[in-house]
């Protein structure tokens, strides 16, 4: 697991109760990806498929991802309170997925709520759980006007709490400083000098 290269980002929701059994690991030039796609179109909902890994850490058996590139949905349906992925959009996904990143997998997807908030409306979990059925893939939710996001990640029993998000650790690149933006995330350095 690659925690010793990285920076934990905890939500408001990390530690009360639910407890993440996914570990998320998000590379800078992912992050920086995002970010900029989210801000890109700040009224319309956009988002994609996030590409990477999934693994288990050898001595803990502790599953995790790292979302390493990503691919913007095309072929949408798109509003200010809604983004529709078609069969377009998913085979686009996968096309891509072959062609530029053979040895990966889609680890989950993100979109925008511009001035929603973060959370998962009853049609995101449905499009999460019938699209993105795996129990490592993650949903990442991002609110360009506040500047906030955050991961919604499945349980252990498989069930997926669509108004409480995640944390991640950042996976320090070639920055050599974080990148992350997000005014509803603290580094746990920060979470502890509050205490």
């Amino acid at each position: 697991m690659p925690d010793g290269n990285s920076r934990r980002w905890d939500s408001p929701f990390d530690g009360q109760g639910s407890n993440s059994v996914i570990k998320v690991f998000f590379t800078q030039p992912a992050y920086c990806r995002v970010y900029v796609h989210a801000a890109a179109e700040p009224e319309y909902e956009v988002g994609g498929a996030l590409i990477g890994e999934w693994c288990a850490d050898r001595e803990t058996n502790t599953e995790f991802v790292v979302v390493e590139h990503l691919i913007p949905a095309r072929h949408t349906r798109q509003g200010s309170v809604y983004l529709t992925f078609t069969q377009d959009t998913i085979v686009t996904f996968h096309n891509e997925l072959e062609k530029r990143y053979p040895n990966k997998k889609i680890v989950g997807w993100y979109h925008t709520h511009p001035k929603m908030g973060i959370f998962l409306s009853h049609y995101d979990t449905w499009l999460h759980n019938n699209f993105f059925p795996e129990p490592w893939q993650v949903a990442l939710v991002v609110e360009p006007h506040s500047s906030t996001g955050g991961f919604f990640i499945r349980q252990a029993n498989g069930l997926l709490n669509p108004t409480r998000y995640f944390g991640f650790y950042e996976l320090n690149g070639n920055f050599g400083r974080s990148a992350v933006r997000w005014n509803n995330l603290n580094t746990v350095e920060e979470s502890k000098e509050g205490v």
